[in-house]
């Protein structure tokens, strides 16, 4: 057993790849806690996100980088074999054809990026701009019903 000098977690592996907890407070600390190959990509993932979302708000929230923009907007996150990609179930359904077609696995919400191939920045860009699309459609919708009661 290997006990993590920075956490204190235990795991059955010496130098288990993992990251801290107490140390993932900000974006900039959870990017930083990646390889240096990753926190590239990771970098990068951030940036086409702000930019496909720029009025949304960074943040973390269940321990990864959220964008916020009324509502989660879309999340990432680093593994050991692949990026996560967090953009809700309406967005993996809409973009599932393309998602089969990149052979990337996928569930309910979930689209994971294996590391090992090219990084889809376009098709990032399309999922968060979408996510946008359905959240101010969403916030539009709310604020009629407001107004009609």
């Amino acid at each position: 057993m290997w006990t993590c000098p920075n956490c204190g977690r235990t795991f059955k592996n010496t130098n288990q790849n993992h990251f801290c907890n107490a140390i993932t407070d900000t974006i900039d600390s959870y990017i930083n806690l990646a390889s240096e190959e990753q926190r590239e990509v990771l970098q990068r993932v951030r940036a086409t996100i702000g930019e496909a979302a720029p009025d949304a708000s960074e943040k973390m929230s269940w321990k990864m980088p959220t964008f916020w923009q009324g509502e989660n907007i879309i999340q990432f996150a680093s593994f050991k074999n692949h990026m996560g990609l967090y953009p809700g179930p309406d967005a993996v359904a809409a973009f599932a054809d393309q998602l089969e077609a990149l052979e990337f696995k996928f569930s309910k919400g979930a689209i994971q990026i294996p590391w090992s191939k090219p990084m889809p920045y376009e098709l990032i860009t399309e999922i968060t701009k979408y996510c946008v699309r359905q959240a101010l459609l969403k916030k539009e919708q709310n604020e009629q019903k407001k107004s009609k009661s």
